[in-house]
């Protein structure tokens, strides 16, 4: 679910810093800039959507959004993610607005946002981040155990990925009781379980990072869910590829 943008890197010096993309941000948040280089739908392009998402179910509406963003996530050249991130999160948004009780929609729309903003960076990643851990909550709020916890790994993902104060939000602490949190409600599940492995690598406990990551892989694949599987096989296949032996 959280691109690999957005993703810790250390620097020479040992310190843990923030991907590339977040730098530019920074600077520009600690020179006093704001602002928001975020895409929104304008009037017109709402009213046409509300009747359709009305029209549309929550399962129905779930299944477009998350083949939707497998395809995006996995099938689209980066240069044009962002822009189709951005169109498929005014669609989540139709939908959560006609199904504001729907923690599944709620937990969509911010993965959605989330990978909008890995894809961008810049400033308007900020407060695409903010919206996506609001969603995040709401969903939480409603069903805490939602679609086998992958409310409370998205949140915990968010809080490992992004920069922490005083750029943002992000906190390895928190990260963690949330990403543990995902596991009690699904501990073979391959996102809880990659996305567990993910934060372990990067506090440097490779050795059970293997372990999650050898979980991720057995877990039982997910109907209608083959493309979104593939991709994340492709993510685990890949981080097992960086730990040390």
């Amino acid at each position: 679910m959280t691109p690999s943008s957005l993703s810790p890197t250390v620097d020479h010096a040992g310190i843990r810093s923030r991907s590339r993309r977040w730098r530019p941000l920074a600077l520009a948040l600690l020179l006093g800039l704001s602002g928001s280089a975020t895409l929104l739908a304008t009037p017109m392009a709402e009213a046409q959507a509300a009747p359709a998402a009305a029209a549309t179910s929550v399962a129905a509406g779930l299944h477009e959004l998350q083949s939707r963003w497998a395809n995006i996530s996995y099938q689209l050249p980066e240069s044009r993610r962002e822009d189709a991130f951005d169109q498929l999160y005014q669609r989540a948004t139709a939908l959560v607005a006609a199904h504001p009780q729907s923690a599944e929609l709620h937990t969509w729309a911010g993965i959605i946002r989330a990978s909008e903003a890995g894809a961008g960076g810049g400033l308007s990643a900020l407060s695409q981040v903010k919206e996506a851990r609001q969603q995040f909550e709401k969903a939480l709020a409603i069903d805490p155990k939602v679609l086998n916890g992958s409310a409370y790994t998205s949140l915990g993902t968010l809080y490992h990925k992004v920069p922490g104060w005083p750029i943002a939000f992000g906190d390895d602490d928190k990260a963690r009781e949330l990403l543990q949190k995902g596991l009690a409600v699904n501990p073979d599940g391959i996102d809880s379980n990659y996305f567990w492995a993910d934060f372990l690598h990067d506090q440097g406990d490779d050795a059970q990072a293997r372990q999650a990551l050898q979980k991720a892989l057995a877990a039982a694949p997910r109907p209608g869910r083959e493309s979104a599987d593939a991709g994340r096989r492709q993510d685990i296949q890949k981080l097992m590829s960086q730990l040390k032996s």
